[in-house]
């Protein structure tokens, strides 16, 4: 059984991709419906890996891969190229998915990267960006930005904030999806699971703002970039990163801190967890129980301001 899928044009596009990562892409995608963000991911790992076979002594191929030479691989992640171990397990995770895809379609009888342990990691907490940071970004705007441009960038970041939504999310949102009246977006997620989300006023006037100049154009997206095309989940990368830089904020962040800063200021100010989880689309509860774990440090030091028994000589 075999799968296709077209490669996207990018900057490995002049490569040679091999026939069974590209049969993998097209199975992620048409069969699993991962996002496009994801399967570029794990093709981007698998032609590390291909990489590293056709370098070695033997050049052996994909079909023919042993447990050993899966081994021999994360050793040079972590003595050649000093990955952490964070960036070897995924790296892991997409030649097991190659590896499971290829014995369930019949190509491989056996699994060789079935019985290796990945590295092990710690928990990582996300880690939110405060209220005064947040509002500091949004109010960061570029210089030698055309006006539809820096309402466009506007209303991007006061989205993010506004619904937790993953960078893909909003690259994805159309004219059809808003209702602006209600201040709700209909999202369409991971799996193509579709979901609606609540924004605030900030966010809503920030979009009818840019919707007053955003440019004509037949595409149904609602941010538009250059010749007015929708705007790719990179586009909207660089766009955060650009602000970002200039933000004059010192910690590292990335769109997906916006997310966590979303839903942790929430749970902070008491909306319950399930009411978090939907609007995040997480599928379980317990995806969604970080940010309690995360609001407690706030929820304490509203405790020890208000409570006033350690205040009083014992």
């Amino acid at each position: 059984m075999s799968y296709s899928g077209s490669a996207k044009k990018g900057p490995n596009a002049a490569r040679k991709v091999d026939p069974l990562v590209r049969d993998l892409r097209g199975y992620l995608l048409t069969e699993r419906k991962r996002s496009p963000l994801t399967v570029e991911a794990y093709e981007r790992d698998l032609n590390e890996f291909v990489d590293f076979l056709r370098a070695s002594e033997t050049g052996v191929s994909l079909k023919r891969v042993q447990a050993t030479h899966i081994r021999q691989y994360i050793a040079q992640m972590f003595d050649e190229r000093g990955y952490d171990s964070r960036t070897v397990c995924r790296k892991l995770s997409s030649i097991r998915a190659l590896y499971r895809f290829l014995k369930i379609t019949g190509v491989l009888e056996s699994d060789p990267a079935a019985a290796i342990p990945g590295p092990s990691v710690a928990k990582k907490r996300p880690a939110p960006l405060k209220v005064e940071e947040v509002m500091k970004l949004l109010r960061t705007s570029l210089a030698g930005r055309s006006d539809s441009a820096k309402l466009r960038d506007t209303a991007i970041l006061e989205l993010f904030y506004a619904s937790g939504m993953r960078r893909a999310e909003v690259a994805g949102v159309r004219l059809a999806d808003l209702d602006l009246s209600e201040r709700t977006i209909r999202v369409v997620g991971k799996g193509s699971k579709e979901r609606v989300v609540v924004i605030n006023r900030a966010a809503a006037e920030a979009i009818e703002a840019y919707l007053r100049v955003r440019p004509r154009s037949a595409d149904p997206a609602l941010f538009l970039g250059r010749g007015g095309k929708g705007l790719t989940p990179k586009h909207v990368w660089r766009i955060f990163r650009t602000i970002y830089s200039v933000s004059g904020i010192q910690k590292h962040a990335t769109p997906h801190t916006l997310r966590h800063s979303f839903a942790t200021h929430l749970v902070e100010n008491g909306v319950d967890l399930e009411t978090v989880r939907e609007l995040l689309g997480h599928e379980s509860l317990a995806t969604t129980g970080v940010y309690l774990q995360l609001a407690m440090g706030h929820k304490r030091r509203a405790y020890d301001q208000a409570h006033p028994r350690d205040r009083i000589d014992r």
